[in-house]
């Protein structure tokens, strides 16, 4: 998410219709990553940047019926392409910041954030507000379908030492916004960080 929300809503729209369509596959590395967050059936899950919902039925499976799955998006059409593929059953979509959320404090055990951290406008501010809204205990997952170096390539670009999702940037990062990191993994297949919510 930028600061600059017209910018970012005005990429995403554009993209929206067609998003799930350029990366059919992804599918089994959501529902991997999600088994990774070692939910209950029960818990409370958001999906911070949900876009079009792509975690929403691995969340909902995860905590069953009795837990609650949000999905939260900065772009109307990101979830309205959510709800036209149905995955609005498997949780409550919010039109929202993740920069600002409109939770209670404490009030979740996990939030999934799918290619979110370089949408961050304010990185460290950002991951404290996630932290606000996570009980003490409760994890966070960073995940993308495909590593840093992949998703460069894709991209035509290099890694950069600066890249926010290298392991010497993204510890201190979350132990600086309330997070202890507990895994990372970066390899071609896909890039997840684990951390753990601090007291």
């Amino acid at each position: 998410m930028s600061d600059d929300h017209t910018h970012v809503q005005e990429f995403f729209s554009a993209r929206a219709a067609g998003w799930d369509g350029r990366f059919p596959d992804d599918g089994p590395a959501y529902a991997a990553a999600v088994a990774e967050l070692g939910l209950s059936a029960g818990d409370r899950v958001l999906d911070a940047g949900c876009g079009t919902g792509r975690a929403l039925p691995p969340l909902r499976a995860a905590v069953g019926p009795s837990g609650v799955v949000l999905g939260a998006d900065l772009t109307p059409a990101m979830l309205h392409e959510a709800v036209r593929a149905g995955r609005d059953r498997d949780g409550r979509l919010l039109l929202a910041d993740v920069a600002a959320l409109p939770l209670r404090s404490r009030s979740l055990d996990a939030v999934f954030g799918a290619g979110l951290i370089s949408h961050l406008p304010r990185p460290a501010e950002n991951l404290r507000e996630l932290a606000r809204v996570v009980r003490p205990g409760g994890v966070l997952a960073l995940f993308h379908p495909i590593g840093r170096a992949a998703l460069a390539a894709r991209q035509g670009r290099q890694i950069t030492p600066e890249d926010l999702r290298a392991e010497p940037n993204l510890r201190p990062l979350l132990e600086g916004s309330g997070w202890r990191m507990t895994s990372y993994v970066d390899e071609d297949a896909r890039f997840l960080a684990l951390a753990v919510r601090e007291d």
